[in-house]
């Protein structure tokens, strides 16, 4: 069991980059709103302490550091009411893709489109709960499946629907792994503090606007369910992520269709966690990031 309850990574204002435990106002659980932390010192999947040292944050970052991530596995057509909306029947397995460790990025940071993905219409946003596995696991029963879960955050499965459908060969990997298209945060929450992932309320807005909003208890395969399947014959991690797919309302769903352009501002939002906001960036042939 983690010495943390909200886990945050961030720059601090001394220039340095530390874990934490959030320090939220009274009433408050929007992770994004942490201004200050208790430093974190030793290994957050294994020996640990939270210190009474306090560091005021100047920028939220992703919450895992790039070496403590192992594997990025996501599901996808796992709320009933987006399949339907896709036009699909409800999947008999979980249906499970991988993104790219370089696809994630933090809470804040642009979401960066080149130009590959700029020649046609097709940029969605996905909000989606993301389980962080917090040890290692194999052949795990359902009923103990949540033991293994250090906490949770949200995050936005950014997809191209042309690169994902028409042009990825049937793979979907292609149109949702550009780099920077898996932001999440704005931190980790334990399973102390939310005991049940099934009952957490879920949305997206775009430039100010709701476009998704259900609830993780429309999920076909629960946290529990997707562990225990993802498990057999297969070794999960410490630091393994698990994006658990998107309830209904992405733009690939609408008519007409609502594609993310340049300069939108999207927010996916988790119940009990908070809020990641990020700015729609396209770039110019040849930028870096």
């Amino acid at each position: 069991m983690p010495a943390f309850s909200r886990l945050v990574r961030f720059l601090a204002k001394n220039g340095k980059v530390y874990y934490g435990d959030a320090i939220l106002p009274q009433g408050v659980t929007d992770l994004a709103k942490t201004k200050a932390a208790r430093v974190i010192k030793g290994d957050i999947f294994g020996k640990h302490e939270v210190t009474d040292a306090v560091e005021d944050v100047r920028l939220l970052l992703a919450p895992l550091a790039p070496e403590d991530v192992r594997t990025v596995r996501c599901l996808g057509l796992n709320y009933a009411l987006h399949a339907q909306e896709a036009g699909l029947p409800l999947p008999k397995y979980p249906v499970l893709f991988f993104k790219p460790a370089t696809s994630l990025s933090g809470p804040t940071d642009p979401i960066p489109v080149h130009p590959i993905a700029q020649e046609e219409l097709g940029l969605d946003y996905e909000c989606e709960l993301v389980v962080v596995i917090g040890k290692t696991a194999r052949d795990v029963p359902e009923s103990e499946a949540l033991n293994y879960v250090l906490g949770y955050a949200i995050g936005n499965d950014v997809s191209h629907r042309d690169w994902q459908v028409a042009r990825g060969g049937g793979q979907w990997s292609l149109g949702k792994g550009f780099d920077g298209w898996a932001p999440y945060g704005p931190g980790i929450v334990t399973t102390e503090v939310i005991k049940d992932p099934q009952t957490l309320q879920i949305s997206t807005r775009l430039n100010g606007q709701t476009v998704q909003s259900s609830n993780t208890a429309d999920q076909i395969f629960s946290v529990k369910k997707t562990i225990a399947f993802l498990s057999r014959g297969h070794t999960l991690l410490p630091g393994d992520l698990i994006w658990t797919g998107t309830p209904s309302g992405v733009g690939m769903g609408r008519n007409p269709k609502l594609w993310m352009k340049d300069g939108d501002v999207v927010e996916v939002e988790l119940e009990g966690v908070g809020i990641v906001t990020n700015k729609v960036e396209f770039l110019k042939e040849g930028a870096r990031l």
